[in-house]
């Protein structure tokens, strides 16, 4: 080996144990920088975490225990899970399950309808924004006013009977609905790639097939999302349309597990047991939500 080639393998392990030694002084003080910024991240969201569990996770502590207990306000008497045993064993409470699971047969009307006057305002047919004015309407009007407004002479005898009144209130719901998922679906449309669909009408397609066969796939991300949202409004949304329309009558026809919950603390005294209505509300939509969100995942093809 001559004295030139060393001196070059000399250098050049230099240069690399200089490269490694910067390296590690470059990796010590990435580290110091992330672990920085992750404290000063905590101290950042502590006052939001301190909103959360204050608002949040204390009173849901507070109603796990209220939930086993008999507590009419002022006193709470500790009687464990025979509570749970008798409101599981209670025919009325089943009653208001059915009734929340009756509105769910409401909820492909509530996305359908909307979706297909969306459809067509999207086509801007003769009187568009009028229409798109009218139809979003519901959606600014209080939920309390949408119960309140009758049709005059058109008006029906439909809250007498206990199934015919839990219809009156389906109905009313899909109204309200309808203007929030037209939005939702027409903010879909604006995005949708229009190549597609003037390929689509070139290949002859029919306009029932393009809304039909491309449209429709388009949107899947907001058939979802409007779903989600219909889902939780027809479980925990609808007490003051009941509130107004039948107040729960007539007997338990039209009350809802979160009306129940209302009628039970309020009505009735007993804040133990409306808690514990309260706690099997948050659990049914606790799974509601996994069901949906496993649904969109396995959808694209993920896991949980």
């Amino acid at each position: 080996m001559s004295a030139i080639q060393a001196a070059e393998e000399a250098a050049a392990e230099s240069a690399l144990a200089r490269r490694g030694r910067g390296g590690r002084r470059g990796g010590v003080g990435s580290g110091r920088l992330a672990r920085r910024r992750r404290r000063a991240g905590i101290m950042l969201s502590l006052p939001a975490v301190i909103v959360v569990v204050g608002l949040l996770a204390i009173p849901i502590g507070q109603a796990v225990y209220y939930s086993f207990t008999s507590w009419d306000g002022i006193t709470a008497t500790w009687i464990g899970p025979s509570a749970y045993v008798s409101a599981l064993t209670d025919p009325i409470f089943w009653r208001v399950i059915e009734n929340n699971a009756l509105l769910l047969l409401s909820i492909p009307f509530a996305i359908g309808i909307p979706l297909a006057i969306a459809a067509l305002l999207h086509e801007h047919v003769r009187g568009w924004r009028f229409f798109r004015s009218v139809y979003f309407l519901p959606t600014a009007i209080s939920w309390v006013v949408i119960a309140a407004v009758g049709l005059g002479a058109l008006q029906t005898d439909m809250l007498a009977g206990q199934y015919t009144a839990l219809a009156a209130v389906a109905i009313t719901f899909i109204w309200s609905m309808l203007g929030t998922n037209i939005i939702i679906f027409l903010t879909g449309m604006a995005t949708l790639d229009q190549t597609l669909i003037e390929a689509a009408r070139v290949d002859g397609l029919s306009r029932w097939q393009i809304f039909s066969r491309v449209t429709v796939p388009l949107l899947k991300r907001f058939i979802q999302f409007s779903f989600v949202i219909t889902v939780i409004s027809a479980f925990s949304a609808l007490f003051s349309l009941i509130f107004v329309m039948t107040n729960g009558g007539p007997g338990f026809g039209t009350t809802t597990l979160e009306f129940f919950v209302y009628q039970t603390a309020f009505s009735q005294g007993q804040f133990g047991t409306g808690a514990l209505y309260g706690m099997i509300l948050f659990v049914i939509m606790i799974i509601v939500g996994l069901v949906q969100l496993r649904l969109i995942r396995s959808e694209d093809g993920e896991g949980w």
